[in-house]
């Protein structure tokens, strides 16, 4: 096949302009194309240019043509073959005698997006997998966070950060990222929702997004492929201790007291999963502090960044809702920058512990609510948290619980308007922004809820992004804390055979080790380790 980059078309245009658009670009006929598929489509929404949408196709044509279109277009940076963006098994599953090593069935545990992916690969695979989730099925979990939204009624075992589906089933979907993808298992994994029920366009959007209602029966239907194939998914499985010998793992120690033998163990815990991580580090398995960052929810409305981002391209039903990505280097050599940003859709509760209040963002497929809202973090570092490995969770536990404080400590969160945060006076009324995380909003002083350093960088940044978005800094903009679990704050280090440095058989994967951010990677991740799972069981056969 050809690709053909930058085929540029009006953002009106009939679909019939898009064939005839290509066979004009590669001087063909019609009669001679056999087809061609949308690889991306972005658009050039510039404030002072006309709206265009931006294509990369892939263009199937006889060989014989295809040779010669490749010759005549030799020198077009635009027109070269297509590169095998196929997933490509790299094992089966053998048949093991009675005994053997290997008879032992691949662990996950950890069902989010990368034990997800994992599980899937090596079922696909043959492996069988075993999956242990410490919350409910999704449906089930739904329930339940909609108990603290409502109620103010928080399961600490089934939330917004533990059950089916794991952290990002409550986000926005977002299924892009900024991670090297040599091999394509991006694409992997987008094939993957696909077929499990999600829109074929986000195969080739250039920002694509599920959303949340439509990911609860996306991920029902990949445990029932993975189950089909012969894996198994336990719920309700909370991993208690580890047993290592001679520096491997044996096996893995249930609250409801089983226990599991396994040779293959794959970590996909959430970076919320505190307690698990200190069972490993009390276990021996190595760890090491990593920076995160800390800050709040913002909330604008969603027409404002529309116009900001958009200009008179604002409201185009191709376009969408507008967003946006900022950064600002702080006087005090603080990094700030948006975290997460949601289109159309709310701020939610969060927080997976007792008497704690924690924020993220959430949107639904269409992004039509009222508000835009982003996380605006400060990065943070062991230097600010010293004290060993897990120092970064006690450090988020304090922030959080000081949130849970201001906010009334009935699991409001504590909310102040931008222009009373720049003054340094505390909100005692809202103004046109309506915040829209439940159970509510107590308004208060928010620079009693994170450090001086934070609190000063993200003043000094909130003027900084008006210069970039103008009405960034609206005196009724809405700020709400805290955002905390941004990324974890532990990394269970790995090695280039994505085992435990020091723990054999035991393979960290995904956000919780690290080694991801958001659904697409930490999907990604899955894959990769699922693969050097299926390589060492084959390798011990």
């Amino acid at each position: 096949m050809i690709r053909i980059t930058e085929l540029r078309l009006p953002i009106d245009h009939p679909p019939e302009a898009l064939e005839a658009a290509l066979l004009a670009r590669l001087k063909i006929t019609k009669t001679q194309l056999l087809g061609f598929d949308i690889f991306k489509r972005s658009y050039d929404a510039r404030k002072n240019t006309k709206l265009t949408l931006i294509y990369t196709l892939d263009v199937s044509l006889d060989p014989a043509l295809q040779e010669k279109t490749l010759d005549q277009f030799a020198g077009d940076i635009h027109v070269k073959p297509s590169p095998d963006t196929s997933y490509h098994y790299v094992a089966q599953a053998p048949t093991i005698p009675v005994g053997h090593r290997g008879t032992l069935r691949p662990v996950i545990v950890g069902f989010g997006p990368c034990g997800i992916f994992a599980a899937l690969l090596l079922a696909q695979m043959g492996f069988r997998p075993i999956v242990l989730e410490r919350g409910k099925p999704v449906r089930e979990r739904t329930l339940d966070t909609w108990g603290l939204w409502r109620k103010k009624i928080l399961n600490p075992e089934s939330n917004v950060q533990f059950g089916e589906g794991g952290a990002g089933t409550f986000s926005d979907g977002k299924l892009y990222s900024q991670i090297k993808d040599p091999k394509f298992y991006g694409r992997k994994v987008i094939q993957e929702f696909i077929k499990a029920g999600a829109p074929e366009e986000i195969l080739y959007v250039a920002k694509p997004h599920i959303g949340t209602f439509r990911l609860v029966g996306i991920v029902e239907k990949m445990r029932e492929e993975i189950i089909a194939l012969g894996g198994e998914i336990r719920f309700s499985q909370k991993v208690v201790n580890v047993t290592l010998h001679d520096q491997a793992i044996q096996a893995i120690h249930l609250e409801n007291g089983d226990t599991i033998e396994a040779s293959h163990v794959i970590m996909a815990l959430g970076h919320s999963a505190r307690d698990t991580f200190e069972v490993l580090y009390e276990a021996g398995v190595f760890m090491e502090a990593k920076p995160f960052s800390i800050g709040f929810r913002i909330e604008h409305p969603q027409s404002l960044i529309d116009r900001a981002r958009l200009g008179p391209h604002a409201g185009n039903k191709i376009v969408g809702a507008a967003d946006y990505k900022l950064v600002h280097h702080a006087s005090n050599g603080r990094a700030v920058y948006s975290f997460c940003m949601c289109p159309g859709g709310t701020v939610v509760a969060a927080t997976s512990e007792l008497n704690r209040v924690v924020t993220n963002g959430m949107s639904q497929y269409s992004r039509n609510e009222r508000n835009a809202n982003a996380g605006i973090v400060v990065s943070v570092s062991p230097e600010d948290y010293p004290g060993g490995p897990l120092a970064g969770l006690a450090f988020q536990r304090q922030i959080e619980s000081k949130a849970f404080e201001l906010g009334g400590s009935n699991y409001e969160a504590p909310g102040q308007l931008v222009g009373d945060f720049l003054k340094g006076k505390p909100s005692t009324q809202l103004g046109s922004v309506i915040p829209s995380y439940k159970p509510g909003v107590h308004l208060t002083d928010l620079a009693e809820s994170l450090p001086n350093y934070a609190i000063d960088a993200i003043r000094e940044a909130i003027p900084a992004f008006e210069k970039q978005i103008a009405g960034f800094s609206m005196h009724d903009a809405i700020l709400t804390g805290v955002e905390t679990r941004t990324s974890a704050p532990v990394r269970m280090t790995r090695g280039n055979n994505y085992q435990s440095v020091n723990t054999k058989g035991l393979y960290p994967a995904g956000e919780g080790a690290g080694y991801a951010g958001g659904i697409l990677s930490a999907g990604v991740d899955g894959i990769k380790v699922a693969e050097a799972v299926a390589l060492d069981i084959l390798a011990s056969v």
